[in-house]
């Protein structure tokens, strides 16, 4: 396939579908420029694109994956679910996706959407003292002026997330005695005025310490709320105490029937004595299989080959996952191993221009990316299934070739890639052309 024979720009692809989107949440001026009549098409809920690439299987050459399969299809999309896939209708009145690679939609797993500088003054980060501790006094002094327009730059952070083809984000938000609550409260409205086209899972994250600055009070209202994970940070290095903050948080999570996200940034001994403790607690709690992750848990990196298999056994037992930021500095994860133990791996951008951080691009499909170069994940199979990493863990084709992806009653969460098959689209990074998501086409 061509490139120059599949460009479709974002702008085209908005003005050509903006008449067959449920609810007409568009901008107006756009919405009129379509050269569709409106009679020619339903606008209560419905869209149909024609000319869509779907991956259809692998080639073999000498027993290896040698290419992958793709062919044009017409999807049709009903309140917010594809409801048919059928062949090709290239002279169909329809939504023309131009040959683009349809896949589903990205996953933004780890994030902080509540605390970001993008969308207002360009600030860079300051020079850092006193470790995590100093970096905590700097958010107490910091948080009051940044939570004034939090709500706004929250809004802009989630339209760079869809511009990169990302349509769900788990964010973590502050709670802790500084922001209190009010860190969650202006979040919730940024993502009720999105959630046409975006959707997320909540984490309380008391960044500032359990008990080294008394969120407990703060923690426990916010359990009672609309989120959906109860967070921690470095339990020896801030609370100096690993099991009353593993003890506090499994029982927080349990009593509200939410699940668990710690960030976990110490390698050494407490690093390693962390992760062991949480899955002793999970093991004890079969409630939390499934439900608990551990967020950077870079002292996996450090352990030795024998030690991270064991430990990434462990953790497949547990099914306890581990969202990872690749890269970090000059530690590699080993995220092959996490794989070969069956242990959930998620990625995320973290901090996108705040204070923690400069850099961020908004885009997890650049994650797998780097993920691919730092394994030597070339061949065509292992860049295929590097595009996980993006979608969370949803694969056009499984390991054997077969589509799984989409299907009819699927929800219609997918994004066009100005690719070939999903292994271009990793190796390159292919533009993201639109998105749509739920009925909605959003960037």
């Amino acid at each position: 396939m061509k490139t120059s024979d599949n460009n479709i720009s974002r702008k085209d692809f908005i003005r050509n579908s903006a008449l067959a989107v449920a609810g007409l949440t568009l901008i107006p001026n756009i919405m009129t420029a379509s050269p569709f009549d409106e009679k020619n098409l339903s606008i209560k809920g419905k869209m149909s694109l024609k000319n869509v690439r779907l991956e259809t299987g692998f080639e073999y050459q000498d027993g290896e994956v040698s290419s992958t399969q793709t062919d044009l299809f017409y999807v049709e999309v009903e309140n917010g679910k594809i409801i048919k896939i059928s062949p090709n209708q290239p002279n169909a009145k329809a939504v023309d996706a131009k040959g683009l690679l349809m896949l589903p939609a990205f996953k933004d797993m780890h994030i902080h959407l509540d605390k970001t500088f993008y969308g207002d003054q360009w600030q860079a980060v300051r020079k850092r003292t006193g470790g995590i501790k100093g970096m905590i006094e700097l958010e107490q002094k910091m948080l009051p002026e940044m939570l004034k327009n939090s709500t706004f730059k929250a809004e802009k952070l989630i339209e760079l997330l869809q511009s990169k083809g990302t349509s769900f984000a788990r964010s973590h938000v502050n709670i802790e005695p500084t922001s209190k609550l009010q860190s969650l409260k202006n979040l919730q409205k940024a993502l009720e005025n999105k959630k046409k086209g975006f959707g997320a899972e909540l984490v309380a994250f008391p960044q500032h310490g359990v008990f080294y600055t008394d969120s407990v009070p703060y923690l426990k209202e916010a359990a009672k709320m609309d989120i959906d994970f109860i967070g921690g940070v470095d339990p020896f290095n801030i609370d100096g105490d690993i099991e009353k903050v593993i003890d506090f948080t499994v029982q927080l999570a349990l009593d509200n029937k939410k699940g668990i996200d710690i960030h976990l940034h110490e390698t050494g001994d407490s690093g390693l004595r962390t992760v062991e403790y949480l899955i002793k607690k999970v093991t004890e709690n079969p409630a939390l299989k499934g439900k608990t992750y551990l967020s950077h848990c870079f002292v996996l990196g450090k352990l030795e080959a024998e030690k991270q298999e064991e430990i990434a056994e462990k953790l497949g037992d547990a099914q306890i996952g581990i969202v990872s930021t690749i890269p970090f500095g000059r530690l590699i994860m080993p995220i092959p191993t996490l794989y070969k133990h069956n242990v959930t791996v998620l990625t995320g951008n973290d901090s996108i221009v705040d204070h923690w951080n400069t850099f961020g691009t908004g885009s997890v499909l650049q994650k797998a990316n780097l993920m691919a170069q730092l394994y030597g994940y070339s061949t065509e199979f292992l860049l295929s299934r590097s595009l996980k990493l993006a979608t969370g863990n949803i694969l056009p084709l499984d390991d054997k070739g077969t589509q799984q992806w989409p299907k009819s009653g699927d929800k219609a969460n997918f994004v066009l890639i100005n690719a070939s098959c999903s292994a271009e689209a990793v190796s390159r990074i292919s533009e993201v052309e639109s998105l749509v998501h739920d009925g909605n086409v959003v960037f």
